[in-house]
């Protein structure tokens, strides 16, 4: 299938293998785009446009050909201000990093530089990958480091009364519920309660310790964190933005769960991380 703006895109072959371990040397603003049935390479000029969707003779990367909820053309990518914006024209929304939703009709996004994976929810929860990966001022691939040292993730400092209240705040997130929702203060400070009769826990005191952590973790430049950055109605969002990032972090994890115990009793199996 031809470009509308210029010469075809190059194919890229169904063994292509994944955008995410980069792209050879290419000109600056390339775009790849790559589906599991394969996918186009596209050199940057204004106009240029990559068409992806369900009908393989329609577009030029073929996604979820086989699923009848994926639109026969989902997509498009144009270049455009010396950008690659994508738009949705199908009838699902499209789920991006950070589990933003391009719905269709929607004004287009940018993409940025380096590796972006996009998903287009099909039959019984099937997701549709589609890589794209848009080539960097350098235009090269990202140098291969088998042997470095891996880079730790920031952990958060903890005080011990911090920590057990997150843990009793997150439990939902640690035993890795479906859909996880924060505890409220009150069950909090009464589980707590329950579990340290000997310290005085309060609703009050519960939401003061974590807002203190909050604040701090905002300080530090965790975006999120405010009422002023989500808006209102708040809700649970601060709170579950909060937990969010000290499980991403490994400032929480699952064997925390033990200090939910009652003294006295084992260990409930929690097990250390693997080595790195």
């Amino acid at each position: 299938m031809a470009s509308r703006a210029g010469d075809p895109p190059e194919p890229l072959g169904p063994g292509y293998g994944s955008l995410a371990h980069g792209v050879p040397p290419s000109v600056p603003g390339t775009i790849f785009a790559l589906a599991v049935t394969g996918g186009v390479r596209m050199p940057p000029r204004d106009g240029r446009e990559v068409l992806f969707g369900r009908n393989r003779d329609d577009v030029h990367v073929c996604v979820g050909e086989d699923d009848r909820k994926v639109s026969r053309q989902q997509g498009i990518l144009v270049r455009r201000a010396d950008l690659w914006w994508m738009r949705n024209t199908g009838r699902l929304p499209i789920r991006l990093p950070g589990s933003r939703l391009l719905f269709p009709d929607e004004e287009p996004v940018p993409l940025g530089e380096g590796y972006t994976a996009a998903f287009v929810r099909g039959t019984a929860g099937r997701e549709h990958l589609l890589e794209l990966y848009v080539a960097g001022a350098d235009g090269r691939r990202p140098d291969s480091r088998p042997q470095d040292l891996t880079e730790p993730p920031r952990m958060w400092r903890l005080t011990p009364d911090e920590r057990l209240v997150l843990v009793s705040l997150a439990q939902r997130y640690l035993l890795q519920d479906p859909y996880p929702q924060p505890l409220a203060w009150r069950q909090v400070a009464q589980q707590l309660t329950e579990l340290r009769p000997d310290r005085p826990w309060s609703a009050k005191r519960v939401e003061h310790l974590v807002s203190a952590v909050r604040n701090r973790l905002a300080r530090a430049g965790v975006a999120g964190l405010t009422r002023e950055e989500v808006g209102e109605p708040v809700g649970n969002a601060l709170n579950d933005n909060l937990i969010r990032e000290l499980l991403l972090s490994t400032s929480l994890v699952p064997p925390d769960l033990a200090l939910l115990e009652p003294a006295g009793r084992d260990d409930p199996g929690g097990v250390p991380a693997p080595p790195d």
